[in-house]
């Protein structure tokens, strides 16, 4: 891994806009933290293990996978630019609990370490009320998925997740979202909680409706489906991200 510093808020635009605009000139130059630069492949957890007494990590760019173990069961979640990974610890009821990290695309993250909260917390309150929010809409994240997975028909989860996957790093094209990340047929099963052949045939299944594509780049959503998303509740109008599913199940 390698590390330098960043200037946060050029990093992050809408951490920048937390601060008064009287203030955000000398916020942009003053407020800086250490970077990380990490690898594709599996990562330890020596980058989270820098922010002890500290607020986490802030990703800058790139994708990681985060898998929890408590025992023989995993549960999985994808992060990405705008996320905050603290450190993990076992909280003392849930045994053998342990964390894993795979990193898909070369990670760029800020350690907002003890350092950084004692000295930029108190000259900048509102970027702890804004890193907060982040927090918040991780959670938030993860009740979305938690609903999505609770959908009966792997077909229905699949399309789900990628769109809710796409409302937050989706890139629009004529006719199509672009999805930018590489999310192979066994990882897409561990998201969505099912069997890798089933969520093979669920993807099948949407290529020949159209819905879906496999790009170079990721994974292509077909723009023509969008309607029919926010018709059912699933698409929110406002930032794309996936709400409850309410269509009836189909087969």
């Amino acid at each position: 891994m390698d590390a330098r510093v960043c200037r946060l808020l050029l990093e992050d635009p809408e951490l920048c806009e937390a601060i008064p605009q009287a203030r955000r000139a000398e916020a942009i130059a003053r407020c800086t933290a250490s970077e990380l630069t990490i690898p594709r492949g599996r990562a330890s957890e020596a980058a989270p293990r820098q922010t002890l007494g500290g607020i986490g990590v802030l990703v800058l760019d790139g994708f990681v996978l985060q898998r929890m173990l408590v025992n023989a069961g995993c549960g999985t979640e994808l992060l990405g630019a705008g996320d905050l990974l603290g450190e993990l610890r076992p909280d003392g009821e849930l045994p053998a609990l342990e964390s894993a990290f795979e990193v898909l695309a070369p990670l760029r993250v800020a350690v907002l370490d003890a350092a950084f909260a004692e000295r930029e917390l108190a000259r900048y309150p509102e970027l702890g009320v804004a890193l907060v929010a982040r927090a918040r809409r991780r959670s938030a994240n993860l009740a979305v998925r938690m609903a999505i997975i609770n959908r009966p028909l792997v077909e229905d989860r699949v399309w789900l997740l990628l769109w809710h996957l796409a409302g937050r790093w989706g890139r629009v094209r004529t006719g199509e979202v672009l999805l930018p990340l590489r999310l192979t047929h066994a990882l897409l099963s561990e998201l969505v909680a099912a069997r890798r052949p089933t969520v093979s045939g669920a993807l099948s299944d949407l290529a020949r409706r159209g819905l879906v594509r496999r790009s170079g780049e990721g994974w292509a959503l077909s723009r023509q489906s969008v309607g029919d998303l926010v018709d059912l509740g699933v698409l929110d109008t406002g930032n794309g991200s996936c709400h409850t599913y309410q269509g009836s199940d189909r087969r």
